[in-house]
């Protein structure tokens, strides 16, 4: 007798209230002494594809921005990694218990036995997992595992670690959360490249149920790839000013050949892209997302909820792909998909799901 099914019933999602989107770019292209560049940036911004970004770091007592006078920011150097990482140790759990409430809304959270925690942008122990578990008040001997630093993929991975877990114990209920705040990072950056990168960047948070009870969407045939030479692609490195992230131009170029390289396309899509009729690709910016678009021939209206994500909320590291399953998971007529996203590596981890 073959395995149960993994599915996923619900997710929960939660970002903070304050939109820093505005304010960055301002900050942004005044740092860039190359009037071109300055403007450049600005164009860069307007084809982004982005609304708005939220941060966990508040407005100042006259409703400025972080990088207003008096915000966290507002200080030369930066804030050090240390003080980053005591916002992390309170916000973390906060925005996540957040998402679990959405989720708690939709799903009954009892019995819980396994959490599975994703999380790149902080550090703290006991760990986020620890934390959460004791604040859910879950049972002591509930199994966690902690996601660490793996970026924009780990919601795949930390999915891909339920869908096993019930695989090998069909009465296991798992929660998966994913928590990022990315807007702790702010580096002092005066070039173009960097603060483009930055200028992608968000904080949220999401929460799953993962059991063997159909229903939700089923997750099928997950999937790994390393594209060949891209290691330097994106990187993050812990500086004393926080996690500084590159992330290079020619991410979606590599996307885009490795996507048209059918060898590399059957791992993904063994029976073709005619089969899926739901897209959740991880929205790490609109480039990426063309690139896929471009990569695959897909109607411009494929990747609407992954644009969508973009568009209201930035990229949100691990927690994006978790958003745009959310929003598919509310439109009835998703019913076979393929969720994919894109990291360090450069990797790409995925896994098709179809609706119970």
């Amino acid at each position: 007798m073959p395995p149960p099914a993994a599915h996923i019933h619900a997710i929960g999602t939660a970002v903070p209230s304050h939109d820093i989107h505005r304010a960055f770019v301002d900050w942004a292209s005044a740092r860039l002494r190359d009037r071109r560049e300055s403007l450049l940036f600005r164009r860069m911004d307007q084809r982004s594809g982005i609304a708005a970004r939220w941060s966990v770091l508040p407005a100042t007592a006259d409703g400025g921005s972080p990088v207003a006078d008096g915000g966290f920011y507002a200080v030369d150097p930066l804030p050090p990694t240390s003080a980053r990482m005591d916002i992390y140790a309170d916000a973390a759990p906060a925005l996540a218990l957040q998402a679990i409430r959405g989720l708690a809304d939709q799903v009954a959270l009892d019995g819980i036995t396994h959490l599975v925690v994703a999380s790149c942008t902080g550090f703290m122990a006991p760990g986020l997992d620890q934390v959460l578990a004791a604040r859910l008040g879950l049972a002591a001997d509930v199994e966690r595992t902690l996601v660490g630093f793996m970026g924009c993929y780990a919601a795949v991975v930390a999915l891909r670690t339920a869908h096993h877990i019930v695989r090998s114990e069909p009465a296991a209920r798992v929660l998966v959360v994913t928590v990022e705040l990315s807007t702790l990072h702010l580096q002092p950056a005066d070039t173009l490249e960097p603060l483009l990168a930055m200028l992608q960047f968000g904080d949220g948070a999401a929460a799953a149920l993962v059991t063997a009870e159909p229903g939700g969407f089923a997750i099928d045939r997950p999937f790994a790839a390393t594209l060949p030479d891209t290691a330097d692609l994106i990187r993050w490195a812990i500086g004393d000013t926080g996690f500084a992230m590159h992330l290079s131009g020619e991410v979606p170029g590599h996307i885009n050949r490795a996507l048209a390289d059918p060898r590399f396309r059957a791992r993904l899509l063994p029976h073709g892209a005619d089969m899926i009729d739901a897209w959740a690709v991880h929205a790490g910016g609109r480039s990426i997302l063309d690139a896929v678009e471009q990569a695959l021939a897909l109607p411009p209206e494929a990747l609407a909820e992954s644009r969508g994500v973009l568009r209201r909320y930035g990229n949100m590291s691990s927690a994006t792909l978790m958003f745009v399953l959310a929003d598919l998971l509310d439109r009835p007529t998703a019913r076979t998909g393929l969720a994919v996203a894109f990291g360090p590596g450069l990797a790409a981890d995925g896994f098709r799901f179809l609706r119970a």
